[in-house]
């Protein structure tokens, strides 16, 4: 047998087998008949602890009261190269798994704990077979023998720096799990949460509890499927070489909020079977909303800014002003618009004077039948924007049943559904009004938009104003 020297010494550490030793039923006398014995063929007490024993990952080995190893396991063979038929019977570790010099004191400190409650803890330098000393650190407690007597002491050891990893790993994942910078979300093969570290009970507005369990659509009201489109990947297939940058949209009490998550994964897998079983995925993201908000503006500053100095030196090849002003309008329109209307002051009502088609995108130009009166009515956007001399912003009612109707109302392509109206001034004066339209599939304009839409209206203003200094402008 491989964990101790015979049967007998089994029954030296622990109750013999008429006082309930081994399992109910079970005999250790395998000549037993068998309905004596329970269970025909069925291994007897000696042989169950052997396989137990050979079968546990830490090494383990035992001692009588009188210090002589009885059980010698396998991972003890392993880490000191000693095999149970060398070290089963030997009295100690004297001359042979410790040095001489160290033999009294190591096994007093270990024989301590047959007489002391509870275990023991301490860190040994022992030999290997071939010589080498390798540092342990040793749990050590007393066994009673059936009468309650010390009967011995048994001892787990394990190499130090192996102990050092798993508490190393412990640590990691508990201050992961608690005190992590970044989000910690572990979710089972069905993709619902299992484990949520504060930082992702705060990103996923909910307390840690209450999110576990649930689907992650209860949770993420945009982006879920590109969500568990990652996760499933992971568990087939593995982590993927670089962190993604997921974008999602979430349902809070405050309203949806939308947020860029960059995420990394890792599938996780038990380390208890040979073949890797898939126990979930570990999902770790930190919120990055703020700097991906930032790096797309100035992304959108430095486009904006090259379109300008494009459209300033084009317009400046352009003998006609009025064309200059098309021209840069042409330019500002790109990324930023899907129409643009500009109406200029006659009197006292606003003149159309040049547009991009309706019906289909295209260029700015002069309206084909000359200059024609924009029939807008009492509190029509561009009318705010001429009197009070400054931008007007305006949208479509979210939901509205009937959008293009909105937009037909204010003599706009029926397709728009968001407006910005910016002044056209020049030397003090007003000379009408810029009006940027986009389609319901763009979000609505924004402050940011409001200060580029006034830049481009001041060039055209500058345009205009050249174009009926010079005359330029009775073709319209």
């Amino acid at each position: 047998m491989g964990a101790s020297r015979s049967s007998g010494t089994t029954d030296e550490l622990g109750p013999d087998e008429d006082s309930g030793g081994g399992p109910p039923g079970l005999s250790a006398d395998p000549g037993v008949r068998a309905d004596e014995a329970g269970i025909p063929g069925a291994p007897d007490g000696s042989e169950l602890l052997a396989a137990l024993l050979d079968g546990m990952d830490a090494a383990l080995c035992a001692f009588d009261a009188a210090g002589t190893v009885t059980h010698w396991n396998r991972e003890a063979e392993r880490v000191l190269g000693w095999s149970a038929a060398e070290a089963v019977g030997r009295s100690g570790f004297a001359g042979w798994a410790v040095r001489r010099a160290d033999a009294d004191e190591v096994q007093a400190r270990l024989m301590s704990a047959m007489d002391a409650p509870g275990r023991q803890v301490h860190e040994f330098a022992l030999l290997r077979k071939d010589g080498g000393r390798v540092l342990v650190r040793t749990q050590s407690a007393g066994v009673r023998g059936a009468d309650g007597q010390p009967a011995g002491v048994y001892c787990a050891f394990s190499e130090v720096h192996a102990q050092i990893d798993l508490e190393r790993a412990i640590a990691l994942s508990e201050a992961l799990l608690e005190d992590a910078s970044w989000g910690v979300v572990l979710v089972d093969v069905d993709l619902r949460p299992t484990v949520v570290n504060a930082y992702a009970s705060r990103a996923l507005g909910g307390g840690r509890t209450a999110l576990l369990g649930r689907p992650l659509g209860e949770l993420v009201v945009q982006g879920v499927e590109e969500l568990e489109a990652a996760l499933h990947h992971v568990l087939a297939e593995g982590a993927p070489s670089a962190p993604a940058e997921l974008w999602v949209t979430l349902r809070t009490a405050e309203g949806e909020r939308r947020r860029c998550w960059r995420s990394g994964f890792l599938r996780l897998a038990s380390p208890l079977t040979e073949e890797p079983v898939p126990l979930g995925v570990g999902w770790l993201f930190q919120d990055v909303t703020a700097a991906k908000l930032a790096e797309q503006e100035a992304d959108r500053l430095r486009f904006r800014t090259s379109q300008l100095h494009r459209a300033a030196r084009t317009a400046s090849e352009c003998e006609d002003p009025l064309e200059a002003a098309t021209s840069l309008l042409d330019f500002a329109l790109a990324g930023f618009a899907d129409h643009v209307l500009v109406d200029l002051v006659a009197g006292e009502r606003l003149v159309r004077t040049a547009a991009t088609p309706f019906d289909a995108p295209g260029p700015c130009l002069p309206v084909s039948a000359g200059a024609v009166p924009a029939r807008y009515g009492p509190g029509h956007p561009a009318l705010q924007s001429v009197e009070r001399t400054g931008t007007v912003r305006t949208s479509a009612a979210a939901g509205d049943a009937d959008p293009a109707g909105w937009a037909v109302e204010r003599r706009w392509p029926r397709d728009a559904a968001h407006a910005l109206c910016a002044v056209l001034r020049s030397r003090g004066r007003t000379l009408g009004v810029l009006t940027f339209l986009r389609a319901a599939n763009r979000a609505a304009f924004e402050r940011t938009d409001t200060a580029y839409a006034e830049t481009v209206a001041a060039r055209v203003a500058g345009a205009v104003d050249l174009a009926q200094v010079t005359g330029a402008a009775d073709r319209f």
